[in-house]
């Protein structure tokens, strides 16, 4: 582990413990940023849970209390979801994971520009509804959550509030 010290100006800096980051590997390439991570994927079954399981450890290391850091894991999971059942399995997705002031941030991009989460007329809770339970859980957890264009095509941006 490497120890960093953030803050500025007349802010006590905060240190943490910064998790080592797994090499490289196909389908997974990280690297950190302040607060946090950046993950480009492929998103299959061991690279979605390598990224969910280090996005909880690098946010805990950051000083994000258990439960907003489990909101994030939990949020990411949904977005990870999402991107794969409209692109399909593997599809890459870049994966941002960091904490901000007050608030842990998860932004998923991916490569699909005109298909963006959509609310469906069917009430998530109703017996009928097959999906939107996640946009549901999206606006408990992170309200204000945003899609906008990416380079890469679009990105959600989601910020989970902290305690304290």
């Amino acid at each position: 582990m490497t120890t960093t010290t953030f803050g500025t100006g007349t802010t006590p800096g905060l240190t943490v413990q910064e998790p080592m980051l797994p090499a490289p590997r196909p389908g997974l390439y990280l690297t950190a940023r302040p607060g946090g991570i950046t993950a480009h994927l492929t998103a299959d079954r061991d690279t979605v849970q390598t990224v969910r399981a280090l996005a909880l450890t690098v946010l805990i290391a950051h000083g994000v209390d258990l439960e907003s850091a489990e909101a994030a894991q939990l949020v990411l999971s949904e977005l990870i979801g999402n991107a794969v059942r409209a692109c399909g399995d593997h599809v890459p997705l870049v994966v941002e994971v960091h904490r901000a002031e007050q608030a842990a941030v998860v932004t998923v991009h991916d490569p699909l520009t005109a298909a963006g989460p959509r609310r469906t007329a069917t009430a998530p809770d109703s017996d009928q509804a097959e999906c939107g339970r996640g946009l549901l859980l999206l606006d408990v957890l992170a309200p204000g959550w945003t899609v906008q264009p990416s380079p890469v095509g679009k990105r959600i941006h989601c910020r989970i509030p902290t305690a304290g």
